[in-house]
């Protein structure tokens, strides 16, 4: 389960910043992948749409957020967390 999440997550970053999903490394930022606030929106409408959940992101304050958009690990382990949550309810 957890290789599915993490190479469907990197599909979906990389689809948005226009990459192959091999250059997208686990310790990028979304930044350093040349995505903007709204190529990050688009990567939480896009998960949430891919796994059913719903992803607790503040686009208005990224830092408040319970969702951790730091680095692409960060950002599969925080969806990991909410497929888990889901399956459990």
């Amino acid at each position: 389960m957890r290789q599915d999440v993490a190479d469907k997550v990197i599909a979906i970053i990389a689809e948005q910043a226009v990459l192959d999903p091999a250059e997208v490394t686990l310790d990028a930022s979304p930044e350093s992948l040349g995505l903007d606030s709204l190529g990050l929106v688009e990567i939480v409408f896009a998960i949430e749409e891919a796994f059913d959940i719903s992803v607790p992101y503040n686009a208005n304050d990224p830092e408040a957020s319970a969702f951790d958009i730091s680095s692409v690990a960060k950002i599969i382990e925080a969806v990991e967390g909410l497929v888990a949550e889901k399956a459990t309810s």
